[in-house]
């Protein structure tokens, strides 16, 4: 007999106690408040980074600083002479061409004289008319005094009335002023005979110094238009090439900056590998405007430099930069020109009166721009924030300007990058010196 399989019976799962899930559920929480904790930590070390700006750096130093005012302009002579008809007429001789080198009173110019001549032969048959009625009339004259004496005589011894004596006395006055009337005709005559003379003299036309045909505007055969007391037409120009000028325009806001006698740097296009060296000897009193009445319009004042160190062929119209001296300064504190910015800052005493007109907005905008008072500072690093100092500038050159107040020697300066010293520095901001970035960005460019 098979003995009865005996069923097993499972054991029940032993109940779970509630302490375990209160501590995971505390585990969740912790590890829950540590995620968010490092969220903040990381947002808030992420801030920290984005506030970091970076910046290079220069030492304040004492620098020896030139003060320039640079201009444009043309080469010219310093001697220039205008070759002009005072006559009209044809051009029958001109003995040189442009570029010849002439001496004082070499003929230039000769004019048509022909037209001259039945002038010169009517004015001298004017004269000869008026000389023979000037005789005629003194002939009468004598004739009119012989009979004014013998009425005189007469009329002693009763035989002439004074009727007769005033008549024969009317007679000679009249002679006489017919005399002195011929006189006047004749000299009158005489003069424009002279004047003749005179324009037949101008069409010959001598040079009046020693020098060089630089403009040449007519050729033989041409006619020219000339009046005595107007100028005429400009037949060439005669250039002393011996002594050279530079005449350059000067803005209004630079020409009161210099001075006769600076000293001056020229270059000039034509030469591009040579600086010449001049000064300043002339700076004019009126302004030559551009575009006058527009918004365009520009002011500017000729000044002309004497170059010194004329060793080459300059010839007038020559474009030219020049580089004038203007003040000079040694062993100044000087800061790159960059570093200087400004900052608006409102007088003492106006915030409260702004604040009264907060309800009117654009009342206080418009005080706020009046009331704003802009003024020069640098940034100066220390301990990696930024410092800002209030400055007071002088003099500059190119690359650095003098700081007169508020800086001090060995500080370190911000000098980059542009937006930083312009928009985002401020008093106390944290920066990172990095003054090996323009070192990199000039190594790629080469």
């Amino acid at each position: 007999m098979s003995e009865a399989t005996i069923p097993v019976i499972p054991k029940p799962l032993p109940p779970v106690k509630k302490k375990k899930k209160k501590s995971r559920k505390k585990l969740l929480w912790i590890i829950g408040l540590l995620l968010v904790a490092i969220i903040v930590i990381a947002v808030v070390v992420s801030g920290k980074k984005e506030n970091l700006i970076t910046v290079q750096t220069e030492k304040i130093k004492k620098r020896d600083i030139t003060q320039i005012v640079t201009a444009t302009g043309k080469i010219q002579s310093e001697t220039e002479v205008k070759i002009s008809a005072e006559v009209s007429g044809e051009i029958i001789s001109l003995p040189f061409k442009e570029g010849d080198e002439v001496k004082k009173n070499d003929l230039l110019v000769k004019i048509k004289q022909e037209a001259y001549a039945p002038q010169l032969q009517q004015q001298n048959a004017a004269i000869q008319v008026a000389e023979s009625n000037m005789k005629v009339n003194e002939v009468t004259l004598k004739t009119y005094q012989q009979e004014l004496d013998r009425i005189r005589q007469l009329q002693t011894k009763g035989l002439a009335t004074d009727s007769e004596l005033d008549n024969a006395q009317n007679n000679v006055d009249q002679a006489l002023a017919q005399l002195n009337s011929n006189a006047a005709i004749i000299n009158q005559q005489r003069t424009g005979l002279s004047q003749i003379r005179y324009d037949i003299s101008k069409t010959t036309i001598y040079s009046p110094i020693d020098g060089t045909v630089t403009q040449l505007n007519n050729e033989m055969g041409e006619k020219v238009l000339g009046t005595i007391s107007n100028q005429g037409s400009d037949i060439m120009i005669i250039s002393d090439l011996s002594r050279m000028e530079c005449q350059v325009e000067v803005g209004e806001t630079d020409v009161t900056m210099v001075n006769i006698g600076d000293t001056a740097k020229v270059e000039i296009d034509a030469f591009p590998n040579k600086i010449f060296t001049g000064y300043v000897y002339e700076i004019a009193n009126t302004a030559k405007t551009t575009g006058l009445g527009t918004q365009d319009a520009v002011v500017n004042f000729i000044v002309k430099i004497r170059i010194i160190n004329n060793d080459v062929d300059l010839r007038p119209g020559m474009s030219c930069t020049v580089d004038i001296e203007v003040e000079k300064r040694s062993s100044v504190l000087a800061v790159p020109i960059q570093s200087v910015t400004t900052r608006e800052e409102m007088k003492d005493g106006d915030m409260g009166k702004d604040s009264e007109n907060e309800n009117m907005k654009s009342e206080s905008e418009e005080k706020l721009n009046r009331k704003m008072k802009p003024k020069e500072v640098i940034f100066v690093v220390d301990n990696n924030s930024s410092k800002k100092e209030e400055v007071k500038t002088g003099i500059s050159d190119d690359s650095y300007i003098e700081i007169t107040e508020g800086a001090q020697e060995d500080q370190e300066v911000v000098k980059g990058s542009f937006k930083a010293i312009n928009k985002e520095l401020e008093d106390g901001t944290k920066v990172k010196v990095d003054n090996e970035v323009k070192k990199k960005n000039f190594n790629k460019e080469e």
